[in-house]
């Protein structure tokens, strides 16, 4: 006989998990801890991107191709500087564009992420926009902890690994499935 092992112990990442509710789960803190673990880190990401997307829209200087504070402004600065200065040129040909597309992007990626709608997807979104703007705005950070986007991509990534778990759309969406047999 074995002591100590548990076996049939429920992660809430699994294909059974990640719903909402918790009762009648069994298991102590640790579970309901692993359970929650994400939440506050999806819900910290959520806002900053929905803040970062609105700030952007709501700034009428920002998508001028010139001028202090503008899209532009900022890109032809970084250019230089940048490990991969085509994605700078890419975003000159339009920059009001490329703002537009940005600020649009952390938008969805934020109010996705928020309320854990296709949580997977969105994290993607949002550590593709990280990278970007890694390898483009702060990659001459020195030292290079000092950028915050690499923090921002790193942060993505536990999100794009375990989805949106609880209190979640997504979390919805499985337990009505699951619940209608299919």
């Amino acid at each position: 006989m074995a002591h100590g092992m548990r076996t049939g112990t429920h992660s809430g990442y699994g294909p059974s998990g990640g719903g909402g509710g918790g009762g009648g789960r069994g298991g102590g803190w640790r579970d309901t801890a692993q359970r929650y673990a994400l939440l506050p880190l999806r819900i910290f990401l959520g806002v900053t991107f929905i803040y970062a997307g609105l700030d952007k829209l709501t700034d009428s200087g920002f998508f001028r191709s010139d001028g202090a504070g503008s899209i532009g402004a900022q890109m032809r600065n970084i250019r230089g500087i940048s490990a991969v200065p085509e994605l700078v040129d890419l975003a000159l040909k339009s920059p009001a564009g490329f703002g537009y597309a940005i600020a649009f992007g952390e938008l969805v990626v934020g109010v996705g992420t928020l309320l854990g709608v296709l949580g997977r997807l969105a994290a993607v979104g949002g550590a593709v926009i990280s990278l970007s703007l890694w390898l483009t705005v702060s990659w001459a950070a020195e030292p290079y902890y000092l950028g915050n986007d690499l923090a921002y991509l790193m942060a993505w990534l536990p999100l794009v690994l375990g989805g949106a778990g609880v209190w979640s759309v997504d979390a919805w969406w499985r337990r009505r499935r699951r619940y209608q047999g299919r």
